[in-house]
């Protein structure tokens, strides 16, 4: 299927500001192109409180996480975790996309802002990832009054960083996760598979690009075969939370994301899965800006409620 008309025309007006492509960009560069697509999608609606959290790190560091409580009585807690690569992205750029998802959901969302590459390279992104999943389990006033379930959720690097610390906890034996949310997750390092190759997915998101963020983060190419790098690699995918995955048809991550997919599902483990078609990597955060991301939002919305209520998968 083509893209549909409102990624078509995002592209095209893109393609006329002559920015560089993001692999010829530095991680300066790059970050400033997150501000612009920040100023696209307009401020969020409101919810009943937001708090800025500071989550101790490796290296007597601390990091952010924003909490956005939706009105009423939440019924769960979102850790969410960001994309970009492990080199761009910040908390102000997926805001509005998780004010919404608090809302849609009825969620206490707790937006992760762990360190970025090239600074911080791998293992960092993950390592912060499960100090503040650990952390929210423990001291989440929400968390620990309600006990309220934990669901583990990110869109590209983040859906990585969610399915590591999946696997993480199911290792540790705890914080018990109930739910996991990939969206067009990164899960291997193979940038050569069928939908790194079709050139009609090379579009928000290309090969070259995802080599330049690979690079970043972990330039080592034997440590990208890690499970704590490439979640697909883990010998063992038993046991894992009930999955609600998400893949987009033009999208260079799709056959990975895919591939994730069925191995949860081979391993037993309870999974939903769309592609949504005429739809490029990306579209789940452009909120107000691509009506994909509303029907996405819509969805996972959907299942996360159907997985609670017990509903086969």
């Amino acid at each position: 299927m083509a893209l549909d008309e409102a990624t078509a025309g995002l592209l095209a007006g893109m393609a006329e500001s002559g920015a560089k492509p993001l692999h010829e960009m530095t991680p300066a560069e790059a970050r400033g192109f997150g501000d612009m697509l920040r100023e696209l999608y307009g401020p969020g609606p409101q919810v009943a409180a937001v708090r800025e959290e500071r989550v101790p790190v490796a290296g007597g560091d601390s990091i952010a996480v924003r909490v956005l409580v939706p009105e009423g009585a939440p019924d769960s807690v979102i850790v969410y975790y960001h994309g970009g690569g492990w080199v761009i992205g910040a908390l102000d750029e997926f805001d509005t996309m998780a004010r919404q998802l608090a809302n849609r959901t009825g969620a206490v969302v707790a937006l992760v802002d762990y360190r970025l590459a090239p600074e911080h390279r791998y293992p960092t992104a993950a390592e912060d990832a499960w100090a503040a999943l650990t952390w929210i389990e423990e001291n989440l006033p929400e968390r620990a009054e309600a006990r309220l379930p934990l669901v583990v959720a990110g869109d590209s690097a983040g859906g990585n960083l969610a399915a590591i610390v999946a696997q993480r906890a199911r290792a540790a034996g705890g914080p018990d996760i109930a739910q996991q949310v990939l969206i067009y997750p990164v899960t291997d390092a193979d940038v050569d598979n069928a939908s790194y190759t079709d050139p009609s997915n090379a579009l928000m998101l290309t090969r070259e690009a995802m080599i330049w963020f690979w690079d970043h983060y972990a330039p080592d190419a034997a440590s990208r075969r890690n499970p704590d790098a490439s979640p697909l690699q883990a010998s063992d995918l038993s046991g894992l939370p009930p999955a609600v995955v998400l893949t987009a048809e033009h999208d260079v991550l799709r056959d990975e994301g895919e591939a994730y997919a069925e191995r949860l599902r081979a391993a037993g483990v309870p999974v939903v899965h769309r592609r949504f078609p005429g739809q490029m990597h990306g579209f789940f955060t452009m909120v107000n800006v691509l009506p994909g991301a509303a029907d996405a939002l819509e969805y996972v919305a959907t299942e996360l409620a159907k997985q609670r209520a017990g509903a086969p998968a």
